[in-house]
């Protein structure tokens, strides 16, 4: 509870999106993160409706530029080859991500995703995942590349594309807001 307004304190997340990300992936992480209490802001790289790789059009929260020096509990990278490679591109999203994991915030990949944590310097020694082959070009490749569907390294989480999608998020959930909210979530989405 915040003490100022006697209300309960609400996690936030950011989702940046960028042209050619992948629907199921941000879709997901959106609702299952408003599901698990989080107040989500989606971010497009400029203003205006952001295109999925499948044609989905996303018309986000903010633009990056907006949201730039706010901080948030958790950051969420949605995937898509060529989304991952424009969130990578983007100055501004590094450097938002490089203070986010020096400040403790929990950092998320999925899919094509970890490239823009690779990017951004961000993988050094730590045990990852992705989509087969995304992280392949990168050099010097300094991580610890592990199959599991979902792979938590301290505070950074990666995934490896939208058949993982719902695990991803609700182990996102899991790590910051506790298993009880995740089972809470889980339950009301009646998964085998």
């Amino acid at each position: 509870m915040s003490a100022e307004s006697g209300m309960p304190h609400h996690p936030t997340a950011l989702v940046p999106l960028a042209t050619g990300f992948e629907e199921i992936e941000a879709v997901t992480l959106i609702d299952l993160l408003r599901r698990g209490g989080f107040e989500v802001t989606v971010a497009g790289l400029s203003a205006g409706s952001v295109t999925g790789a499948h044609g989905l059009a996303v018309v986000p929260d903010a633009s990056l530029t907006m949201i730039a020096e706010r901080s948030y509990t958790l950051i969420a990278l949605p995937g898509g080859s060529a989304g991952a490679d424009r969130l990578a591109s983007d100055q501004r999203l590094r450097t938002l991500l490089q203070h986010a994991v020096a400040t403790g915030c929990i950092v998320g990949a999925i899919c094509a995703a970890p490239r823009v944590l690779a990017r951004a310097g961000l993988l050094d020694k730590r045990r990852v995942t992705s989509y087969p082959g995304a992280l392949d070009n990168i050099v010097p490749a300094t991580w610890i590349y592990c199959n599991d569907p979902v792979v938590i390294d301290d505070r950074l989480v990666t995934s490896r594309g939208p058949g993982t999608a719902m695990d991803f998020s609700l182990s996102l959930i899991e790590i910051t807001r506790g298993l009880r909210q995740r089972r809470r979530v889980e339950s009301l989405l009646k998964r085998p």
